[in-house]
């Protein structure tokens, strides 16, 4: 709040050294550059905020627990003191966020006689029971306009199985593509869910899914959930009674031997009997959301988003600070609110309303910005300009060669060229960071695009940029720690996404949506 009070007395003793009158005052100050409020964010209040922010004691800021209740109140408190309100018409910061997770299961799958244990030859993360006489086999599960594995088949009611990838020609190209390249339906990150999905919307009751290429990463994922006793977490609104068990070669070969070769759909009578048990719990976490208002476009917003949680404290006791993860995009949140705030006290606030949004969930499933988007946006979507979002932006990539002063974007040319361009006259002009576009590579095997909470609002057709300093040794490890933070390069790539927010806003027109989300 000081520093708002300074630059706004500058201001107005610079705008009076000749007794200039009311109107002549106003003028001047509208002409301000952005650079006098994009340098109020420096690198040691992005330090201290982050000291505090990625400390032990918010506990890692798991999602629902103790930890994250203190990160959720330290960022109220900071909007709070800089005087900027709430977003929702009550006044309430917190957008309640609820959510249920499902306990890692216990128990077994058993076909034909031959048991297998869940966990070791079969890997699910939901309640599963049942007995069955018979499983329909899909073979890739797909179903294109030009393609389907389910033509002639009912599967309404019945358990189904299916396996990953897609189907190819004899000369080895992709038949849905006709060319070497894969469809979403081979994604690793995309796949399962899709297939599922379409298979739920079609009836089933349940899915067993066979990819040798995950199964090793999914039970990973379990293992971990089940030595530190967590488990799955949904959106409370989402939670179903249908079910995904992966399995492995061993699993899978018991209901059809040549699963790796057979791609013809056929109801196999097996004998399968579930007995995956689970228990559920209820959790209550919250989205902190503020806004500026806009000046001229009040109703038009710029979403600014970052994520509150982290994935909290491991078996041993060990607590992972998440200082990069998010802790870096969540401070960043905090300076740019700062700034923008300054300007609306100086009389530059922005046209265009901003808002702050800080979301749970997403080490969960990207669920705080799904909820927001999907069930309860507190703003239109149909109003939403564009969503900037910032997730890690404080480390270096050591895979990375080149210059230090660099930083990924992510989706900033995926449905507006307009805000593409804008992106990169924006760093030109004021911070000449090098963009690394490499994580944005519709082949990229990591996928990020998919994997942070911008991608809620990329789906619904509203433009996007993703801020990404890329992974390194310490990420999701109790060594990603505030002191290892390059805080110079914080504070330049904070100023960016305050200096394109503030383009983005101040511009005559909205950002043109010229491509559709995929």
């Amino acid at each position: 709040m000081k520093k708002i009070i300074l630059i706004v007395l500058g201001l107005a003793f610079s705008c009076n050294t000749a007794q200039k009158t009311v109107s002549e005052v106003s003028n001047t100050v509208k002409e301000v550059d952005p650079v006098v409020f994009g340098e109020s964010i420096t690198q040691n209040e992005l330090k201290e905020h982050l000291y505090i922010y990625a400390s032990d004691e918010f506990e890692g800021r798991e999602t629902g627990q103790p930890g994250q209740k203190k990160a959720v109140a330290y960022l109220k408190s900071q909007y709070e003191t800089l005087g900027i309100p709430a977003a929702k018409k009550d006044g309430d910061y917190f957008q309640k966020v609820p959510l249920e997770v499902a306990k890692v299961p216990k128990g077994s799958i058993e076909i034909n006689d031959a048991v297998f244990q869940i966990g070791e030859d079969a890997v699910t993360f939901d309640a599963a029971s049942g007995t069955y006489n018979e499983v329909v086999y899909v073979g890739y599960g797909i179903e294109e306009e030009s393609y389907s594995d389910y033509e002639g088949v009912d599967v309404s009611g019945k358990l189904v199985l299916i396996k990953s990838g897609e189907p190819t020609n004899d000369d080895g190209t992709y038949m849905l593509s006709g060319t070497n390249k894969k469809s979403d339906w081979s994604n690793m990150s995309e796949a399962m869910g899709k297939k599922s999905s379409l298979a739920a919307d079609k009836g089933a009751v349940g899915v067993l899914y066979y990819d040798t290429q995950n199964y090793l990463r999914f039970k990973g994922y379990f293992d971990f959930m089940k030595n530190n006793d967590s488990g799955k977490m949904s959106l409370r609104e989402e939670v179903t009674n249908s079910f995904i068990v992966l399995l492995n070669q061993n699993s899978a070969s018991a209901i059809i031997k040549d699963i790796e070769k057979n791609n013809t759909a056929v109801v196999v009578s097996s004998s399968i009997k579930l007995n995956a048990t689970s228990g559920n719990d209820q959790i209550s976490s919250e989205n902190v959301v503020a806004i500026i208002k806009g000046s001229e476009k009040p109703n038009e917003y710029i979403v600014v988003s970052s994520h509150l949680d982290h994935i909290g404290v491991t078996s041993d006791g060990q607590i992972n600070n998440g200082a990069d993860d998010d802790g870096s995009g969540s401070v960043a949140l905090l300076e740019i609110a700062e700034a923008f705030k300054m300007a609306k006290e100086a009389g530059q606030g922005p046209k265009r309303s901003i808002v702050f949004l800080h979301v749970t969930g997403e080490e969960k499933g990207l669920l705080g910005s799904k909820y927001y988007t999907d069930y309860d946006p507190i703003l239109p979507l149909s109003q939403t300009v564009a969503n900037l979002n910032i997730d890690m932006i404080g480390r270096i990539d050591p895979k990375r060669e080149g210059d230090r002063n660099y930083l990924y974007l992510i989706g900033s040319d995926k449905l507006s060229t307009d805000l593409h361009n804008l992106s990169e006259e924006v760093n030109k002009k004021y911070t000449n960071i090098e963009f690394d576009y490499t994580y944005n590579d519709e082949n990229d095997p990591n996928r990020f695009y998919y994997r942070s909470d911008h991608y809620n609002f990329a789906k619904n057709n509203i433009p996007i940029i993703f801020y990404f300093n890329g992974t390194h040794e310490d990420y999701h490890r109790p060594g990603d720690t505030p002191d290892k933070i390059n805080y110079d390069l914080l504070e330049n790539r904070t100023r960016l996404v305050f200096y394109t927010a503030w383009e983005v806003a101040n511009r005559e027109n909205k950002v043109v949506v010229d491509k559709v989300s995929k």
